[in-house]
């Protein structure tokens, strides 16, 4: 069986979600039948390092972001350094800008969750199905 992974340190910075897409769509192209895994993949990925970068990664500390592709799934987890910031499905209304992202993603993923990181942190992670 196939396995291909990918792992970098991310900084807290509005282009990290742009420098994650990029880092997926390499490993994902140099994987057979990699593409199946893109789009949603992209989608997971975009929502994971944003929520990290907004909301899960105090001034100073890095993302962790990790990638692995087999021919059946691809993984995503990303690693921040807040773990009294959990993730969880909202109801933003009609009228809210934010919060639907979960959503999205509880939508493209085989499975997702969260789980806590020792000594410090959270680890977020997402599966698409092939």
């Amino acid at each position: 069986m196939s396995r291909n992974s990918s792992t970098i340190w991310l900084p807290r910075s509005r282009r990290s979600p742009a420098i994650a897409r990029q880092r997926l769509s390499v490993l994902l192209s140099s994987t057979p039948n990699g593409d199946r895994f893109l789009d949603s993949g992209l989608v997971v990925t975009t929502e994971f390092v944003t929520n990290a970068v907004l909301h899960g990664t105090p001034i100073g500390h890095l993302i962790y972001f990790a990638l692995d592709v087999d021919p059946t799934r691809l993984r995503i987890e990303v690693h921040d350094a807040r773990g009294d910031r959990l993730p969880a499905l909202s109801s933003p209304g009609l009228d809210g800008e934010t919060g639907r992202g979960l959503h999205l993603v509880d939508s493209l993923t085989k499975r997702w969750g969260c789980c806590p990181r020792r000594p410090v942190g959270k680890i977020v992670w997402g599966e698409v199905a092939a």
